[in-house]
């Protein structure tokens, strides 16, 4: 159905309550979509499957800090009171480990399977606005560039997203200075703001045609002006309420004329290359390529053929007889793994240094030349899981604050 025939179309608003936004994901489960919910999964709250609203960090929220973070109770029942966990929605799409092509030899003859199913059908509850800038960065290079990735595609094509407006920031967010939140304009089917001043509600936003017509199955009444300005008022609230701020008036050139900073030396010192920030980051896409091969394979063997899912489990698939087999992945990677820019003769960024440096620099320069954004949508993420507490607003911060200053060591590289 569309929404030209429900009574709701993309722009108009209506009222959940609790039971109400159960019988939403009810109807997506009907559906035949698996639901995707921020649920609290080893000391975190994290982007997980659920079953129903039950499974919500209801009274959950959290702290976090330059290399801190910590879940601790709130004074209320909220679903949705905290800011982001560890985990963004690239690995829903950019899923950490694909399958590619799995060649098999039995006796004298080799076949190739390099055409998997299509991917689940998924639907998220909770997606926070910078997430879905994330996404919108990362459909640049996978979708709208001039190859794109078959299985980014078909994932992305096949998400149904309700997104949350955020009712506080965390203590390392920053996207108001990125112009990515805290509230979300575009990129979702249905957007909740959730409400507490005056009973338990939720005011929704319908940004789709399949929102739309979702949103009519469950009965949901239209909302009042008294709930859109009470939903305003918690965005407008909580951009007030940035734990970071990064100053982005000319931070390309800013980045391109201090490639020698004595910076970049202070960070090298502290930064223990540990790959944290680039794996949390929900706009880094750096993968390498592993071939696995397995040339005494047993009668009846379970050989893992997974080509990625939401939780990265993969699928097994039983084959009768001796065989051979060679499987090719591609699984993330970082550019701060020495490997990762090696070249015959050795690595082209040996030192850790030279990998902050260029990991940075992509990240709020190059990117925009690259994809007309910067690769950074303050989310905060980068600073909260490094270890040692390196801080991405503190280090371009320093950078801005001795513009021009040259290393020591002027002219080196790597």
């Amino acid at each position: 159905m569309r929404g030209a025939e429900t009574g709701f179309h993309p722009g108009d608003s209506a009222v959940l309550g609790r039971p109400g936004l159960a019988a939403l994901l009810e109807g997506l489960r009907e559906d035949g979509y698996r639901l995707i919910g921020p649920t609290v999964r080893g000391g975190a709250i994290v982007y997980d499957e659920i079953q129903g609203v039950e499974e919500l960090p209801a009274g959950w929220t959290e702290q976090q800090e330059a290399g801190r973070y910590r879940l601790s109770r709130r004074v209320d029942e909220a679903l949705f009171g905290y800011a982001v966990g560890p985990r963004s929605l690239k690995h829903l799409l950019f899923v950490p480990r694909l399958r590619l092509v799995q060649l098999r030899r039995r006796g004298g003859t080799i076949s190739r399977t390099d055409e998997p199913e299509p991917p689940p059908r998924l639907a998220l509850l909770g997606a926070r606005a910078c997430d879905l800038a994330a996404v919108d960065v990362q459909d640049r290079v996978f979708v709208d560039g001039p190859h794109p990735d078959p299985d980014y595609t078909a994932r992305r094509r096949s998400l149904f997203v309700i997104a949350v407006q955020c009712g506080q920031a965390g203590g390392t967010c920053f996207c108001v200075s990125m112009r990515t939140g805290p509230r979300a304009e575009r990129g979702f089917d249905l957007a909740l703001t959730e409400l507490l001043d005056d009973g338990h509600r939720f005011f929704v936003e319908v940004g789709s045609d399949a929102g739309a017509s979702l949103l009519a199955r469950v009965g949901a009444p239209r909302a009042g002006e008294d709930d859109a300005r009470a939903a305003f008022e918690v965005s407008r609230r909580t951009a007030t309420q940035m734990g970071r701020t990064l100053e982005t008036d000319g931070i390309k050139e800013l980045f391109y004329r201090n490639l020698e900073h004595p910076r970049w030396d202070d960070v090298a010192e502290r930064c223990l290359g540990c790959t944290n920030c680039t794996l949390a980051c929900p706009t880094c896409f750096c993968s390498t390529v592993e071939d696995v091969t397995d040339l005494a394979a047993d009668e009846g063997r379970d050989f893992n053929v997974g080509r990625g899912s939401a939780d990265d489990m993969g699928r097994d698939s039983a084959f009768a007889g001796p065989s051979e087999t060679a499987e090719r992945f591609r699984r993330w990677d970082s550019c701060f793994s020495i490997d990762h820019s090696y070249l015959h003769g050795g690595s082209v960024r040996a030192s850790r240094r030279a990998r902050y440096r260029q990991w940075l620099t992509h990240k709020l320069a190059t990117w925009i030349d690259q994809f007309g954004t910067s690769g950074c949508v303050g989310c905060g993420r980068c600073i909260t899981w490094c270890p040692v507490g390196i801080d991405i607003t503190e280090e371009a911060a320093a950078i801005r604050a001795a513009d021009g200053a040259v290393a020591a060591g002027e002219g080196r590289r790597g």
